[in-house]
């Protein structure tokens, strides 16, 4: 009879930073990347808010892959990486939140003990990563910007409106939600955020969203003004 079993092993995770841990940075952002891509080619879209006040951190999902599927040899072919798929989904959720946890203990000790305000930034698959991690993970985050993708449909709403005392904000306070969209997105329609809206209203969460002339890509401009917008509340 084949049975399945599981054992927690340990692996090497890969991140990348942008900033400087040892000047003090008064906020941390934790960028999540989407499905087949990587950390070292994420993170570079974030230079437009790499002004010295902030260590921009990327982590890179745990599951690699070859893009190109087709190829005799793979010796060219480019890599992506994957938060999860629905094989075994339960198990890498909780490995990879395990995973981002253990990386903002890291980044805490690098940073002399104690975390700033805190800002995570998932995009596309990224952001049902982001939301696991907020409402499951050890980490206060202060704010919560869902990038080109949806809210997972599984997600309780109730641990994002009030996260468990160990990622709850220190004044009890909601963390600031942001929901970010581009006005030619072909992967997340009008039909679906309009629904996503309604799920969140209905849940009596507050979320602002803003959008942008594009595609399923990230946006100098929205990132600026979001980074603004961060620094005058920080």
């Amino acid at each position: 009879m084949v049975r399945e079993h599981h054992f927690p092993v340990g692996r090497t995770a890969r991140f990348y930073t942008l900033g400087d841990a040892q000047r003090g940075p008064s906020e941390v952002w934790f960028v999540l990347h989407g499905y087949g891509q990587l950390a070292s080619k994420f993170l570079p879209h974030f230079r437009v808010v790499d002004d010295g006040r902030r260590l921009i951190v990327a982590p890179e999902a745990l599951s690699r892959f070859y893009l190109d599927t087709v190829a005799a040899s793979h010796a060219h072919s480019a890599v992506g990486a994957s938060w999860m798929t629905r094989e075994d989904r339960l198990s890498e959720i909780d490995d990879y939140i395990e995973y981002l946890d253990a990386l903002a203990d890291q980044v805490r000790r690098d940073l002399g003990g104690k975390l700033p305000r805190v800002v995570t930034l998932g995009f596309s698959q990224g952001v049902a990563t982001a939301c696991r991690w907020m409402t499951k993970g050890q980490v206060v985050i202060d704010r919560l910007i869902l990038w080109g993708g949806l809210i997972p449909h599984d997600l309780d709403l109730e641990t994002l409106k009030s996260p468990p005392a160990t990622t709850r904000r220190t004044d009890g306070t909601s963390p600031e939600i942001i929901i970010v969209v581009g006005s030619d997105d072909g992967l997340v329609t009008a039909a679906s955020i309009a629904e996503q809206s309604e799920r969140l209203a209905r849940a009596s969460i507050t979320a602002r969203t803003m959008s942008f002339a594009g595609g399923h890509r990230l946006d100098d401009e929205t990132l600026t003004a979001l980074a603004g917008s961060a620094a005058a509340v920080s």
